[in-house]
């Protein structure tokens, strides 16, 4: 008789099943973590905690080869991860020097205007020699396209490794240069067949349907969505459904889908022209990381079941982060790469416990409770990646996705077709948008319909992100807990993350003050148990100060101070914020204004006192500190604590003369 191996009794399997590729995954992230987070400022113990006990759970049971398969991925890929991430980090800040040049590039991205057009330069040349990166710049022309080849001589502007969350953005877009608003010269088209492609897309939607919905079609297929109108993008965010304007996994999972049948014929042979066709759309949408990553996983899944082979969905998600990561480190900073493998881990985790929860309920549909599942797991997941990324997470992003998603691919594959039949035969080009235009103007109608403005918002999860993230993984059926202890460890877990909130967000004594920083300039949060205060200079706009409080406080302000020497440039700013009053120094002309401006040289709020000693620079003073505020960076002696721009993501409590900064 050969001899079985004796089956393992439930207490001795693995509280985590050992998957080779989601250590690797897990290793390449740490280490692309830990080398930015020592280059932009340094590390905090909340860093280390999902990993930690991710660790803990996983060494159980302590099996020699099972432990050291684990250490050696994640070692090997961390030092990998590490080195990546250092590697672009110099490539970012290589270059020339700021100055006078001539500048030539290619059009790779652009948002028209008034009268100019936001573009994005690739293959830069700078007086004539290549240098890696692009450039930010204005061109003075409303009839820019991707893949136009342009020259101007400008200053070109250097961009630093970021400060704050806030210029993530110019990092992992690998945008190095900005120049003012130039007049440039077009010298030429580029051979990118698809920025050319891109281009003749978008001149064919606007003559072909114009408007709104050309806006929106352009975005729908390209993933470029700063054309439409900001009220319509703010209504879309609002409606937790901007997923659909950025080029998803949805996307790309549909055109999969619709490739696979029409190439059926193939058999098991029919995933290759399928996937090739979805990374050619990848790369017509610019690799953006949830394209890329839907593509990868699309292609692993097909392969494994033409050859009959077991999928493993988890595998297949470490597999494509290791690969996305690998070639592009920095997307690790992206909302789009939280975002996308974030909703990818959330299905992993609880779509097949949800799914058997549904199916308890008497003659509950089985096909809704797979839906049902698979977008309430997905909700559970991004709640905190959402809200610490974009400030608000909405309670309408439910409701709206399970009405949208099945109408998706409808609405997809009929813009698509028709674009692609259009620019097939231009001349023809109106009648064939007819279709995908009536479907654009419905959904634009129904929308409108809604207000959508009941949203989480206002507040820092700080901390209780990453232990929503990790109770999110032990709570899950992946990890392996009786009822009791699971149940002991949600109460623990929920009451820890109500603790972090508390500490984050809410002040019982002294004071605590959040800085900063955006591209457009910085702003201080100023916090007491009675008051809230904004400190601004004059460069910084409403949008980003909105954008900063979203994820700190969404109430009325009880005062703005203006710290700058264009007074009435940040007094503009300031009255766009939702404020009791402004203050500032000198007394300048102002417009019509719903909240009053008071020019004085000393006010109360809060239980504090601020005082200007120049335009530019103000302190602050309560609870036995003397705070200076200059957003000039010109340190004054005297003061226990000093606040300049960049000093983004700062956050300091005070109480009777002690000052304590994390």
């Amino acid at each position: 008789m050969p001899h079985r191996p004796r089956k393992r009794s439930t207490r001795e399997l693995p509280r985590i099943n050992l998957r080779i590729l989601i250590f690797c995954a897990l290793g390449l992230l740490f280490g692309i973590f830990l080398c930015f987070r020592l280059m932009f400022g340094g590390l905090r113990p909340s860093d280390f905690l999902f990993i930690a006990a991710f660790f803990v759970c996983a060494l159980f049971p302590l099996e020699k080869k099972r432990l050291l398969a684990m250490a050696l991925a994640f070692v090997l890929f961390g030092g990998a991860g590490a080195l990546v991430a250092n590697a672009y980090a110099n490539s970012y800040l290589s270059g020339p020097a700021e100055g006078d040049y001539t500048v030539e590039g290619t059009v790779v991205s652009f948002t028209p205007a008034v009268g100019v057009t936001h573009v994005l330069l690739g293959d830069l040349t700078v007086d004539g020699k290549r240098v890696g990166g692009k450039l930010s710049v204005s061109l003075e022309s409303e009839a820019v396209r991707p893949g136009d080849v342009v020259s101007f001589e400008a200053e070109l502007l250097r961009g630093e490794l970021p400060n704050s969350e806030a210029e993530y953005y110019y990092f992992y877009t690998d945008i190095r240069y900005f120049a003012p608003d130039q007049s440039f010269n077009k010298v030429g088209t580029s051979k990118n067949i698809f920025l050319r492609l891109n281009a003749a897309l978008y001149d064919c939607l606007e003559e072909g349907m114009g408007g709104t919905e050309a806006d929106v079609a352009y975005a729908l297929l390209t993933g470029s969505s700063k054309g439409m109108d900001e009220g319509l993008t703010e209504e879309v965010r609002r409606g937790g459904i901007a997923h659909i304007f950025a080029v998803s996994g949805l996307h790309i999972g549909i055109l999969f889908g619709a490739a696979m049948l029409v190439f059926r014929p193939l058999k098991k042979y029919a995933f290759l022209p399928s996937s090739v066709l979805a990374f050619l759309y990848c790369a017509f949408c610019g690799f953006s990381v949830s394209s890329l990553r839907a593509a990868i996983m699309c292609l692993v899944m097909a392969f494994f079941r033409a050859f009959g082979k077991k999928y493993d969905f988890l595998n297949s998600i470490s597999l494509a982060a290791v690969i996305v990561l690998l070639i592009f480190p920095a997307d690790f900073l992206s909302p789009g790469f939280r975002l996308s493998f974030g909703a990818c881990v959330g299905l992993a985790l609880y779509s097949g416990s949800l799914s058997r929860l549904f199916a308890k309920i008497p003659k509950f549909p089985r096909f809704l409770s797979s839906y049902f599942s698979a977008n309430l797991s997905v909700q559970l997941f991004t709640l905190p990646i959402l809200l610490e990324t974009f400030g608000y997470f909405s309670w309408w992003g439910f409701v709206l996705n399970l009405f949208l998603i099945p109408c998706l691919p409808v609405l997809f594959l009929a813009v698509l077709l028709c674009s692609v039949i259009a620019l097939c035969i231009p001349p023809a080009a109106a009648f064939f948008l007819i279709l995908p235009k009536g479907l654009l103007s419905l959904f634009l109608f129904v929308l409108s319909w809604g207000e959508f403005t009941a949203v989480l918002t206002g507040f820092s999860l700080g901390a209780g992100g990453i232990v929503w993230l990790m109770g999110s993984v032990l709570l899950s059926e992946r990890f392996r807990l009786k009822l009791l202890p699971r149940t002991v460890l949600a109460g623990c877990l929920s009451l820890l993350i109500a603790l972090c909130c508390l500490f984050e967000n809410v002040v019982f004594s002294g004071g605590k003050a959040v800085a900063y920083d955006a591209h457009t300039g910085s702003a201080v949060l100023i916090q007491t148990p009675s008051s809230h205060v904004l400190v601004i200079d004059g460069t910084i706009t409403a949008e980003d100060c909105n954008e900063f409080l979203a994820h700190r406080y969404q109430g009325t302000l009880d005062a703005v101070f203006v710290a700058s020497g264009k007074e009435t440039d940040g007094i503009n700013h300031a009255i766009f914020l939702d404020t009791r009053v402004i203050y500032a120094k000198d007394e300048v002309e102002t417009g019509l204004q719903h909240s009053p401006v008071v020019f004085t040289e000393q006010a109360e709020a809060g239980g504090l006192t601020f005082t200007f000693l120049t335009r530019e620079k103000l302190t602050v003073e309560g609870e036995g500190v003397l705070i200076e505020i200059d957003f000039l960076g010109k340190e004054a002696l005297g003061s226990d604590f000093f606040v300049h721009s960049g000093c983004g993501d700062l956050i300091f409590f005070f109480r009777d003369g002690i000052i304590k900064e994390i």
